[in-house]
């Protein structure tokens, strides 16, 4: 399942990644407590979606395990080291059509911050 996180499109195995035996222990989890968890880890390194980390996939399995309309994510955080409370975070659902399209511009090495946030985040001004 593709998932943007900031201004990386993800591949994400919910099977790997949320074991069976696991599955309990994530499902007591609440939504609020996954966008902070995911405030603390942006506060600490603001590049983290440019990781090929498990973390980072793993932080977009809880995310769409409990929001499962959503499969876009934006953590900014204004520099490394900053409180949690500091890191903007916002969840929106980008359509598959264009999931998928940034998809395909990534794997191209084409995809740029400036493009994703003009097609999903428009928060620069035009």
């Amino acid at each position: 399942m593709l998932f943007l996180l900031n201004d990386t499109v993800l591949d994400v195995d919910m099977r790997k990644l949320v074991p069976p035996a696991q599955r309990a222990r994530f499902q007591a989890l609440s939504l609020p407590f996954v966008m902070d968890l995911g405030r603390e880890m942006f506060a600490e390194f603001p590049l983290l979606h440019k990781e090929p980390a498990e973390r980072v996939h793993r932080l977009a399995a809880l995310i769409l395990s409990k929001a499962p309309g959503v499969n876009a994510a934006l953590f900014q955080a204004e520099r490394a080291g900053c409180a949690p409370e500091e890191v903007a975070a916002e969840l929106t659902e980008v359509s598959l059509p264009v999931l998928g399209a940034l998809y395909e511009r990534q794997q191209q090495a084409a995809l740029t911050p400036v493009a994703v946030d003009r097609e999903v985040w428009r928060r620069m001004a035009a």
